[in-house]
């Protein structure tokens, strides 16, 4: 089975998703999932802001290499699952391809999704796909039994704010991975 691309998606491509991107590539990238990020108004090819990189650094990952990248439909295409920091990135792909109106999902709405989740519940399910699709499709199954959230469903976007603001952004990140990465890796079969 594949295991997947995942494309995450804000603004410029140099605070929010770039930081999602390196941590949720150092959670799953070693099941080969695929883990990428574009920006609705990207800062084409600046490199990733110097307060996300500190805030990834701080957790043992690196923003070395990193360029900022334009949303395309192309992008929207390929992937599995469209990771969206906030509400007006999952609208603004679903204008870019039509693809993205199954496929994308904030970050937080996934984590309230996936909440008590297991692979054991994905995998009984049967769904064809990449484990990628799997996982979404029974995160996406649950929406009419968990609740929307109707505040906190954006990540904070800490451009030009100090770096107490890239801390609010990193954990608000952090605090939704810790749902999301645990089901993505037990079906990799990562340790």
């Amino acid at each position: 089975m594949r295991a997947g691309t995942v494309l995450v998606v804000c603004t410029g491509n140099v605070c929010r998703s770039p930081y999602i991107e390196g941590r949720l590539r150092a959670a799953i990238g070693g099941g080969g999932v695929e883990v990428s990020s574009a920006g609705t108004r990207a800062l084409v090819n600046r490199p990733m802001d110097p307060g996300s990189r500190a805030q990834l650094a701080a957790v043992g990952g690196s923003g070395e290499g990193f360029r900022a990248r334009q949303l395309t439909s192309e992008l929207v295409e390929e992937a599995d699952l469209i990771l969206a920091a906030a509400r007006e990135h999952r609208s603004a792909a679903a204008r870019t391809h039509p693809s993205a109106l199954r496929k994308a999902v904030t970050l937080r709405d996934l984590a309230d999704l996936l909440e008590g989740i297991t692979s054991a519940d994905i995998r009984a399910r049967g769904e064809p796909g990449s484990w990628v699709t799997q996982v979404l499709s029974a995160a996406l199954a649950r929406r009419a039994i968990v609740p929307a959230r109707q505040e906190q469903i954006d990540i904070f976007d800490p451009i030009g704010q100090p770096q107490s603001g890239f801390r609010r952004m990193a954990a608000e990140v952090d605090d939704a991975l810790r749902v999301v990465n645990p089901v993505l890796r037990e079906g990799l079969r990562i340790s």
